[in-house]
């Protein structure tokens, strides 16, 4: 960027708008009357409204006899003809301006063998040029691009064009921004530059997902496609890879099952990843020397390169990430994708920002960006091209890449009615997909009655929330480490936890709860035992399973993190972003060592799946068919019942203990029942249970009214 020296500054702030800030020095020299004059020299009257006396500066208001137009070089003069350039500034904040602007055409590189349209979104700028460089390097031109309607400046280049690099040279403001293209979909190592590829280069055979009728009857498992792999002992021979996803029968030294396969005898439903689109944090072209989780997000429609066996090929990552998508579709398995359409890396260098500099981010009532995200920018997601930008890539990902779920990164930083945007146009492209996010309430300059929040929730049916009331109520708080919740043993958490067991009415639908009790945030639940507990490892192991068994036997939707069900451990580390492999890798080893541990949580699962009674979509299902157990102050029991024309049991009663002693739980009306596990076992013969039921450790235990007599 230039260095430009003005004798004064003029901003267009509205349509008709214009701010003047004269040195405070130099008022003699420059001040009213005040004239506008186009690139063809016409002058024209500015009227003053207000002026100010600022600090080292006077402001001058000024108002134009009608909308200044955007895309030329306009000029403000003062007296003694002294003259500066008006630039861009807060107009392109402004509802007349995304009115006006507002573009609904497809964006980005149009690719055909005989010609590519390039399209990019820039009503403020005045030229716009376009860089081509050929796939081999050799040759390289610049082209100028003409401004269309709506801001949007366009060329068509003839000849095949697969395999071009490209970028743009946006000039705002007297200055020259040279970026990728926002809309990207391919890129070179570590997202430099715009690739155009043929996209009948780029396909891979499909499998069909798995169908689910509704949000409650998935198991979703977190993973981070880095760490699912790379462990020495994964058996896996991609490791750190794409290509990992796609290996079948990978098992441990000692025989037990990893990778994809370990998945399918789990018994999950979809894998949701950590962010896979292109990010900063670790170098593609050396990426053993860095670890990110991925919330850095440089290109949103490009996959990231760092898990690319060749990351300066554009085409092998996509095909490479197409590929272990449907790979997993193959073996059973839905895909989530983790999506971070609430902030960029670096908000100066992002596409965002050197195309339109300042209005796809939101900025103070003073003029800074706001920093609700806490990494320094908000995206304006309520701003129209903001929010056709979030669903046009958010089709791109369920119609190119066939990803069966969204998971949304700080979801409390978006505005509803783009939320609500979204759950229409996935339910039109694929019907049964899994929409969820954090609804965290931020401090983001947007009204707190237009925040995806989780106290705006009802707002938003069909999205998902995480649940952290059901996270803090079972586990303890995120924030004081010391806090025990009810599966470490404080009872005082009991209500709480029955809250989340009945699907937390009043604060969230069953179908839009996710249950959880960790995921890649904050310390995993075997960490925190650590800290909160001086009990053996045994008893741990114990406090593990019952908090699991309190996830997936809750009305909502369960969400598991990657090697929770093997006690994962990240050595005491809360927030391991850009920690090391050795931190946070998924220890296959350790899943060998407790694979009994493995399968109980499997058992459960499968208990789950195989019985509606655990998977009520309403608040008026659950309130029909579940009620709590009172005989115990400080165990949680209870019934689901009148379940027959909806499972295959007439009647199930669960009891979730946090005490290693022994107590009697009296069962209802005197009646009798089958029990079909407690914390150590699940019974393969029929165990009768008649009247009371014994509590002999800490964990869950499921009774059972099967139909017929027994």
């Amino acid at each position: 960027m230039l260095n430009i020296s003005r004798p004064f500054e003029a901003y267009l702030d509205e349509m008709r708008t214009i701010t003047v800030l004269v040195p405070g020095n130099r008022t003699d020299c420059f001040g009213p009357p005040f004239l506008l004059e186009d690139e063809q020299g016409k002058e024209s009257g500015l009227l003053i409204k207000e002026t100010r006396e600022l600090k080292e500066h006077r402001k001058y208001v000024l108002e134009s006899e009608g909308p200044v137009p955007l895309g030329r070089v306009h000029k403000v003069r003062c007296r003694g003809s002294e003259w500066t350039d008006l630039q861009i500034g807060a107009v392109i904040r402004t509802a007349e301006f995304d009115q006006a602007f507002f573009y609904e055409g497809t964006l980005g590189a149009i690719y055909s063998r005989e010609r590519t349209i390039f399209r990019v979104w820039a009503p403020s700028a005045s030229a716009a040029m376009l860089e081509l460089q050929s796939p081999d390097g050799t040759q390289k031109t610049v082209l100028q691009m003409v401004r269309k309607h709506k801001g949007v400046y366009e060329i068509t280049v003839d000849g095949d064009m697969n395999g071009w690099m490209y970028m743009y040279h946006i000039y705002v403001n007297r200055e020259r921004f040279r970026t990728a293209d926002p809309y990207a979909k391919a890129v070179t190592a570590n997202g430099e530059k715009g690739v155009v590829l043929d996209p009948d280069e780029l396909k891979v055979e499909k499998h069909d997902p798995q169908a689910f009728q509704s949000p409650c009857d998935a198991v979703i498992y977190e993973a981070h496609i880095r760490d699912f792999s790379i462990h020495d002992e994964s058996g896996m021979q991609y490791k750190g890879k794409y290509l990992a996803l796609t290996e079948e029968h990978t098992e441990t030294a000692g025989g037990f099952s990893t990778g994809v396969s370990y998945l399918q005898e789990l018994g999950i439903t979809h894998v949701e990843f950590l962010p896979f689109n292109d990010f900063a944090g670790v170098d593609e072209l050396d990426p053993g020397t860095s670890y990110n989780w991925g919330y850095n997000p440089l290109h949103f429609n490009v996959p990231e390169g760092s898990y690319s066996l060749d990351p300066q090929d554009p085409k092998k990552r996509i095909i490479e990430l197409k590929t272990a998508i449907q790979a997993l579709h193959k073996n059973g398995l839905n895909v989530i994708m983790d999506a971070v359409y609430n902030h960029v890396y670096k908000r100066e260098d992002s596409p965002f920002e050197r195309t339109v500099p300042g209005y796809f981010f939101r900025h103070d009532e003073f003029g800074f960006p706001a920093d609700g995200t806490g990494v320094g920018n908000d995206i304006a997601s309520e701003r129209l091209m903001a929010r056709k930008f979030i669903l046009d890539s958010i089709r791109f990902w369920l119609e190119d890449y066939d990803v069966d779920g969204i998971r949304f990164d700080l979801m409390g930083i978006l505005d509803i009615e783009t939320v609500r945007r979204i759950k229409q146009l996935a339910e039109r492209v694929k019907p049964g997909v899994l929409l969820f996010g954090e609804g965290w309430d931020l401090n983001t300059p947007l009204p707190d009655g237009q925040k995806a929040a989780l106290h705006n929730a009802g707002n938003m049916p069909g999205i998902g929330f995480f649940n952290d009331r059901f996270r803090d109520a079972v586990k303890g708080s995120t924030f004081h480490l010391e806090d025990r919740g009810f599966a470490l043993g404080d009872v005082r958490k009991k209500a709480a936890v029955q809250d989340g067991i009945a699907g937390s009415p009043g604060f969230l639908s069953p179908q839009q709860s996710i249950n959880y009790v960790e995921s890649h945030d904050n310390h995993t639940f075997w960490d925190k035992m650590a800290f909160c507990l001086q009990e053996d490892q045994k008893t741990k192991r114990l406090r593990q399973r019952l908090s699991i068994a309190i996830v997936l036997l809750s009305q909502g939707v369960p969400f598991l993190h990657s090697g929770q069900e093997f006690c994962r451990t990240k050595q005491g580390n809360q927030n391991s972003y850009r920690a090391s492999d050795q931190i946070n890798r998924l220890d296959w080893k350790k899943r060998a060592a407790l694979h009994g541990d493995i399968e109980y949580v499997r058992k459960l699962i499968a208990l789950r799946k195989a019985h509606p009674a655990f998977r009520l979509r309403t608040p008026g299902e659950v309130k029909k068919h579940l009620s709590f157990l009172e005989e115990t102050k400080e165990a949680i029991a209870y019934r689901l019942y009148h379940i027959g024309k909806i499972d295959g049991w007439n009647e199930i009663i669960v009891v979730h203990c946090p005490f290693a002693k022994k107590e009697e739980l009296k069962l209802p009306d005197g009646k009798s029942y089958l029990l079909y596990c407690d914390p150590f076992t699940f019974f393969q013969e029929m165990v009768p249970v008649s009247g009371w039921l014994q509590l002999n450790g800490i964990g869950t235990y499921v009774l059972y009214e099967p139909k017929g007599i027994f």
